[in-house]
């Protein structure tokens, strides 16, 4: 070949490669579990999965473990730009969109049967609701049903007196609940609360089993109340400026590879937090069951709180409809 064309063709091939390097869209993406979770084995092959079907245009950068700060830290270096998107607990969100945490009012679901009667109906409303108010997500992940754990036993509301109760911070929903019971609950962001734990600065959480278990929580409580509480979700959430720079054939390839990866995720979840509670057991952590007259007041309780929590949040009358009509449409048909 001659040299003049040969030098011309390594100038050609560096330049489309420097050219192909720069377009190359790198999402920066915060999460609060940490590397060797199920979570971050998913999301690292979902984004291997990604870069290869874009042939390199579109990559993701990690930020697992809490390392960028808090959900509400978070939110605010994606709307700054500095990150492009997030794994941030529903609660988190209640500021922007508070339609998106409706499924997580207290004891609203009796069995997963009913959560997937609703979920299968609504998801796209709250997703599509989600992105009219400034973020972009693929599907609601499933941390599962949270119980009560604690340094004590918890088997009616009066065990409450005088524990140190943790709550979300920035989460109305359980804060709201724990009032109505009569307790001032103390709110931390979920990066604080094993160090809360630990140092007595809170002695009873609500958690999935999974939770407790993969951010250490269940090595500083003794005790289970064997009901679920409230149904606890997530979701990964993109800056729209960022993910409408892709082509749309991209978008569709983000949307594909990561809408498929947390529903298998969800499915995944559910087994998880049943071999979550046998290795709780196993830990030495003793289940305690409430009474039927304690179940009793604890829906009653969360009743009132609900109705407190629908008087104060902004949600839309339509989608709280919605959701409240599956509800019973569902429990009629059983």
């Amino acid at each position: 070949m001659n040299p003049l064309l040969r030098t011309a063709l390594i100038v050609w091939v560096v330049l489309m490669g420097s050219a192909s390097q720069a377009h190359a869209d790198v999402f920066k993406i915060a999460t609060l579990p940490p590397d060797g979770t199920r979570w971050m084995k998913d999301m690292r092959r979902n984004a291997a999965i990604i870069e290869q079907r874009t042939a390199g245009r579109v990559k993701f950068r990690f930020y697992p473990g809490g390392v960028m700060g808090n959900d509400a830290t978070v939110l605010r270096k994606i709307r700054v730009g500095q990150l492009q998107g997030g794994g941030v607990a529903s609660g988190a969100l209640a500021g922007i969109y508070p339609d998106s945490q409706l499924y997580g009012l207290p004891m609203l679901f009796r069995s997963y049967e009913e959560v997937d009667y609703v979920r299968s109906r609504m998801d796209g409303m709250i997703l599509k609701g989600l992105e009219q108010h400034g973020l972009v997500a693929f599907g609601i992940a499933e941390s599962g049903f949270a119980y009560l754990m604690s340094q004590r036993p918890i088997r009616s509301v009066d065990d409450l007196e005088g524990l140190k109760v943790w709550v979300p911070q920035g989460d109305p929903i359980s804060r709201t609940f724990f009032e109505t019971a009569g307790r001032s609950p103390i709110p931390l962001p979920l990066s604080d609360v094993l160090t809360g734990l630990q140092t007595g600065l809170i002695e009873t959480i609500g958690t999935p089993p999974i939770g407790a278990i993969a951010l250490q929580w269940h090595t500083a409580v003794k005790y289970l109340t064997d009901t679920p509480l409230l149904y606890t979700y997530g979701m990964l959430v993109f800056d729209p400026r960022a993910f409408n720079r892709l082509s749309r054939d991209d978008q569709e390839v983000v949307r594909d590879v990561l809408g498929s990866g947390i529903a298998g995720l969800n499915k995944q979840n559910r087994e998880d937090n049943e071999s979550a509670k046998q290795a709780l057991k196993s830990h030495g952590i003793t289940f305690v069951q409430p009474t039927p007259k304690a179940l009793e007041r604890l829906r009653s309780i969360a009743a009132e709180a609900t109705a407190r929590v629908e008087r104060k949040e902004a949600y839309t009358p339509a989608v709280l409809e919605a959701l409240q009509g599956y509800l019973k449409a569902y429990r009629k048909s059983r």
